[in-house]
């Protein structure tokens, strides 16, 4: 059972969208149960000043996604990495334990969008930042191998833009 707030973030997400010439963009997927999400920032004096997702998923993950970018809104990019995949459950007052995943999905984009951002800008990469971005790109090049047309749906899906709306359709 979802949460109220759980199903207030869902039906009326915040920041949903994209940003037209992202400082920073964060792509993640599951295979197990087929969410993929975009994040996307804007950085200015160190701190996400804009912060914006698109997500191909079910009631959890938009609703993860969303409660992502409200935490992370406003802070410093370091402040930011800190947030915990717990910080965006109890946000939400508490996700399924099988939904639980979700929320780490939401952690990993804004990781490797605030990776994708120190890349960009030839900034000094803190080694923790480095080592998670290792491991999700390894996960995510033994998913491509694995399910080669799955992720190719997926990056169809999102090319021709897959709408929030059309999610709510489907449920």
């Amino acid at each position: 059972m979802y949460t109220k707030k759980t199903l207030q973030h869902f039906n009326n997400p915040h920041n949903y969208g994209k940003i037209e010439n992202p400082d920073g963009v964060g792509k993640v997927g599951n295979i197990v149960c087929g969410d993929v999400m975009w994040l996307y920032i804007k950085v200015e004096k160190n701190k996400i000043k804009d912060i914006k997702f698109e997500t191909f998923g079910c009631v959890a993950a938009l609703s993860t996604s969303s409660v992502i970018t409200d935490l992370a809104k406003g802070k410093t990019l370091e402040e930011a990495l800190k947030i915990s995949k717990d910080e965006v459950i109890n946000s939400l007052g508490g996700l399924p334990p099988v939904k639980i995943h979700c929320s780490v999905l939401a952690v990993d984009a804004l990781t490797e969008a605030i990776y994708n951002y120190f890349s960009k800008n030839s900034k000094t990469i803190p080694e923790s930042l480095e080592k998670q971005h290792r491991q999700l790109q390894k996960e995510e090049a033994m998913t491509k191998e694995k399910y080669k047309d799955w992720v190719e749906t997926e990056e169809e899906i999102h090319k021709h833009g897959h709408t929030h709306e059309e999610e709510k359709e489907e449920i």
